[in-house]
């Protein structure tokens, strides 16, 4: 069956030229007021709607159509109006779309265009269809504070849903910033463990001499200091979730010990001889591809496997296009009543301001964005201004995304590494990276080690 198109219009000579270019690809039905339009809708119930914004009894403006917008929109928020206006009336066409309306064209109309962005709505109504089914198998509080309704997140919800009750390990991977963590304390909120303790260790910001006590505890007088007894963080989770961050930062050596931990389920303190039985769930991440770091005898394959068994790909923000405003406005929301300024908005340059920006950092650097505007915003606005964002003078439609990227990346790394005279630990720390993807990137740039 072909979808059915509702096209509301009307210029009977407009109406004779839609339908004799559209009828092959579409159920067409048309509507020349607001009365038989609405009613149209709601018979047929349309995922896309071209809408001329100059309706009777009023053609000369633009308030009828604008009515007729606001209308559609309430009965479905999720169908897909473009809007069509004469020359003159750009501005209420983008008036328009800042309301609700998906899509504008300007009159007359180029067939070739209006049949390219019809497939395109199209297109996009049907994948927010199937995803607001599944939507619809995950409650609101499902995932413990974790925000997103894009189609790259959805499936992420699932297999947490899915492993959370489980006993089995996780490796979580994804880009530094893209809540790693979060996801972490989601599966435990969501498991048999969640009465249990959550015990998170970041294996990067750890040196790695104490990394071991820190991790297995050690006796009184097993070394240097050791005073008194210790608990590590392994037995600290005991009956719930230990989370290692950055796992591939691990020595070799104590890579040995965690996999025999997750083998036998029993530990031995630094200097102890005791075994000592941990029922610990075990929820790594990392930032890095660690299936690289198998042949160069950097990671152990038999630990690796042991701790994939299931694994959760967290994406980067700027694949989450429609999650990007809910995650701004959730955070607005978040820091305007710590702060006590609830009536804070986002103006139109500040919403230009946050499409525009590529997000490197992720989710983090979202939300460290939206404090600070938080904090600078004067009056009940905030503005593009109050982001301070790291802007090109490069006019952009000469670059790729991707060039863009490269250029941000190489310039925080090359004056990271300036700021602390070439310590790649340091300067990798200031990211918020490990080592590791420190180097990966410094090559991926080109920049010569040399620079240490």
């Amino acid at each position: 069956m072909k979808p059915a198109l509702l096209i509301i219009e009307d210029d009977e000579g407009t109406r004779t030229q839609m339908k004799w270019a559209l009828t092959d690809d579409y159920d067409v039905v048309f509507a020349d007021d607001r009365t038989t339009a609405l009613n149209t809708f709601r018979s047929i119930r349309p995922m896309v709607v071209l809408l001329d914004l100059g309706m009777p009894p009023l053609p000369g403006g633009v308030d009828e159509g604008v009515a007729i917008l606001w209308s559609l929109l309430s009965l479905d928020q999720r169908v897909k109006v473009v809007v069509m206006t004469g020359q003159g009336e750009k501005g209420s066409a983008l008036q328009a779309i800042s309301t609700g309306a998906y899509q504008f064209l300007v009159k007359p109309i180029a067939m070739d265009e209006l049949k390219f962005m019809l497939k395109r709505c199209f297109h996009v109504a049907q994948l927010e269809k199937e995803y607001a089914a599944m939507k619809q198998l995950v409650k609101n509080d499902s995932f413990e504070g974790m925000q997103g309704n894009s189609p790259a997140m959805l499936p992420i919800f699932e297999v947490i849903r899915k492993v959370a009750p489980s006993h089995a390990p996780v490796l979580i991977l994804g880009e530094s910033g893209t809540g790693k963590e979060m996801a972490a304390r989601a599966i435990h909120m969501r498991s048999g463990r969640k009465n249990g303790p959550f015990i998170a260790i970041n294996c990067a910001a750890i040196p790695e001499p104490l990394l071991e006590s820190e991790l297995f505890g050690h006796e009184k007088g097993a070394f240097t200091g050791a005073h008194v007894q210790r608990k590590g963080r392994i037995e600290s989770a005991h009956d719930g979730t230990l989370f290692l961050d950055e796992i591939g930062e691990i020595p070799m050596l104590l890579q040995v010990k965690l996999l025999r931990f997750l083998q036998e389920q029993t530990i031995e303190r630094i200097g102890g001889r005791e075994a000592i039985a941990v029922n610990a769930r075990i929820v790594a991440a990392t930032n890095v591809d660690l299936k690289t770091a198998l042949p160069e005898n950097v990671f152990r394959e038999d630990l690796y496997y042991r701790l994939a068994v299931v694994q959760v790909t967290l994406p980067p923000l700027r694949e989450r296009d429609a999650d990007l405003h809910l995650l701004a406005q959730f955070f607005l929301k978040h820091f305007a009543g710590q702060m006590n300024k609830p009536h804070l908005s986002f103006d139109q340059d500040a919403i230009r301001a946050l499409n525009k920006h590529p997000w490197p950092g992720n989710v983090r650097e979202l939300e460290n964005c939206i404090r600070r505007a938080v904090i600078m915003a004067e009056g009940n606005q905030i503005t593009g201004a109050d982001f301070d964002l790291t802007t090109s003078s490069t006019d952009p439609t000469f670059i790729t995304l991707k060039e863009a990227r490269e250029g941000v990346d190489r310039q925080m790394v090359t004056q990271a590494l300036e700021r602390h005279s070439g310590n790649i630990p340091l300067a990798a720390a200031e990211l918020g990276i490990n080592r590791s993807a420190f180097y990966e990137l410094m090559k991926k740039l080109g920049i010569q080690r040399d620079q240490e």
